[in-house]
């Protein structure tokens, strides 16, 4: 490359000091398009990133790095129900770690301004490819086409830049030399004092299935930017998006004279997992964690003496008391519970509708008339075609559709509850072998937590008929803080009760929306605006992002001497 890292940095400076502004003022601010219309990219780039895509399935990813073992490999299409014929490189433990560990020392004496940019670098070429990654993700996940390409490219990468401007305050905060001055009796002491930012060590970055890189580029940024190498360990069903960005990663720094096994990439199968393998290693000191409840409270309980972030599951829920335009929150609940088939860590699952109904213009509006608005524009997205494939994609696992059957069967025997929709597929215009389940909706009496009480993962809605708002609120609160919630969801008309809603939500917790309709969709999290997770509930115990998510994956070592003449000199 004749450009230098120096040179990167000032090239990228106006993109970082624009997500430094845009986090503290919390406006809306992205470097990236996140449309696929063609109008809006090179010409002929939707065609290369079908190519490119195409042209990796049967056959080896290539990607070298240290301790290659053997070439694996079991990545399923949801849509076509064939495998991807994708084998990837499985390298020792052992080896990344030792390798991680040698290029640390660089990494780390390169100053904060160069890794940061050299990450931008990362995030902006992969914008480049996110064709590519857009067909990689829906096939590996399930996701639309339309969501892979803007909730997994520039909605991701966004998140990844805005841990590098919370990265960038973080480092600046100190000031890497100081002179202090005081009078001890007679004596003027004067100090040169020097602090340096060392980071904490290697990084393991556990992504999940249904939204690899999601969670992944902030975790993957936070810990680059701060001078920390970094192991990716994929979903074994979801590995293709991770190996492109790894790849991107590797060549970046490749081409700006850095090692490339500051980022590597860990794969396993479902069989023989491999990452206690790392969580175990000592080198290993930082985790980010995305997943499971089960294996996330496992992390939370038995990791110590390094850094855990967590992002699991949450009990997601709507109180629904009152609606200026009961349509219009009827679209916009639907909605939410059908983007991408419920798989989603925002997706809502409990519905609490008062069971008197709710206030409405027009007068009080009858539960199961409330009900049947919500199943009314369920159907009118299940029932096109086209508008099913662009919203609910198609589902990842056939467990999730069993789970879904599984309550349905249940609720068929529990007293009190009806099923008021059966869940059912679309067919899918382009893949007529697609896995898709388009929603069950339950309605059921207030106390009913053997269904409702526990998350759920697919197109499942419970409507709950609470004895009345307040008591609506409180349950959701409850479940809240016992099973953890990441997205709740308020639509009111009452002043005094959305705010008694804020408050009691807060005291637990939980992030709130409310009386969100309209184009945009009730469940979407806003980079640089939107602090998604809070860390005060089970659903995680981290943010994405906030100086947090950061500050702790570097520590400030000091040292100090007394002060010579020409410090003097020059401090004065």
């Amino acid at each position: 490359m004749t450009e230098t890292p120096a040179m990167l940095a000032a090239r990228h400076a106006p993109l970082i000091a624009d997500a430094i502004a845009a986090v503290e003022t919390r406006r809306h601010w992205s470097p990236f398009r996140d449309s696929p219309s063609a109008r809006f990219h090179a010409p002929g780039a939707p065609e290369a990133g079908r190519a490119a895509f195409n042209a990796r399935l049967d056959r080896r990813f290539a990607l070298d790095q240290p301790g290659i073992t053997g070439w694996i490999g079991e990545e399923v299409s949801p849509y076509t129900r064939r495998p991807l014929g994708i084998s990837y490189p499985q390298s020792d433990p052992a080896a990344l770690i030792a390798a991680a560990a040698a290029a640390l020392p660089g990494w780390a004496a390169t100053p904060p301004e160069q890794r940061i940019a050299l990450c931008a670098e990362m995030a902006l070429r992969l914008y480049a490819v996110n064709f590519e990654m857009a067909h990689a993700v829906m096939q590996v996940t399930g996701q639309s086409f339309t969501q892979a390409f803007s909730g997994s490219g520039p909605n991701a990468l966004d998140r990844g830049i805005e841990a590098l401007a919370y990265a960038a305050k973080a480092m600046r905060d100190v000031t890497p030399e100081a002179r202090w001055q005081r009078q001890f009796g007679a004596e003027d002491v004067v100090l040169a004092k020097q602090y340096r930012l060392v980071p904490r060590g290697i990084a393991l970055v556990i992504c999940c299935a249904s939204f690899p890189t999601w969670n992944a580029y902030p975790a993957m940024f936070a810990s680059l930017a701060t001078g920390n190498p970094v192991i990716v360990k994929p979903h074994p069903i979801a590995v293709l998006p991770m190996a492109i960005a790894v790849a991107a990663c590797r060549r970046t720094l490749a081409d700006y004279g850095f090692d490339p096994d500051l980022v590597t990439l860990a794969v396993d199968t479902r069989a023989e997992p491999v990452a206690r393998r790392f969580i175990d290693d000592p080198a290993v000191a930082i985790i980010d964690f995305t997943g499971s409840p089960a294996f996330g409270g496992e992390l939370e309980r038995s990791v110590t003496g390094k850094l855990l972030f967590t992002e699991t599951a949450g009990l997601n829920a709507v109180v629904l008391a009152g609606a200026e335009d009961p349509a219009a929150v009827a679209r916009a609940v639907a909605r939410a519970a059908c983007l991408y088939s419920a798989q989603m860590c925002t997706s809502p699952q409990n519905i609490y509708i008062p069971a008197g109904g709710i206030q409405t213009p027009a007068g009080p509006m009858r539960f199961d008339d409330v009900a049947a608005a919500i199943i009314a524009a369920i159907d009118e997205i299940a029932d096109a075609p086209a508008s099913a494939a662009g919203i609910m994609g198609a589902v990842q696992a056939e467990a999730s559709c069993d789970i879904v059957r599984a309550l349905e069967a249940r609720a068929g025997q529990m007293p009190g509850a009806r099923v008021l929709r059966r869940p059912r597929p679309y067919a899918h215009p382009d893949y007529p072998e697609a896995r898709t389940m388009t929603p069950l909706v339950v309605a059921v009496p207030a106390g009913a937590e053997a269904l409702y009480g526990a998350e759920h993962f697919g197109p499942v809605l419970f409507l709950i008929a609470a004895d009345d708002a307040e008591a609506a609120i409180d349950e959701a609160t409850t479940l809240g803080r016992r099973h953890g919630a990441i997205s709740s969801y308020l639509y009111a008309t009452d002043p005094a009760l959305i705010d008694r809603a804020a408050d009691a939500f807060a005291g637990a917790g939980m992030n709130l929306s409310i009386n969100l309709t309209g184009a945009m969709w009730a469940n979407f999290a806003a980079a640089y605006s939107d602090y998604h997770v809070t860390g005060l509930n089970p659903a995680g115990n981290a943010c994405l992002a906030d100086l947090a998510f950061v500050a702790g994956r570097f520590r400030i070592v000091q040292n100090r001497r007394p002060a010579l003449p020409q410090d003097h000199a020059h401090a004065a």
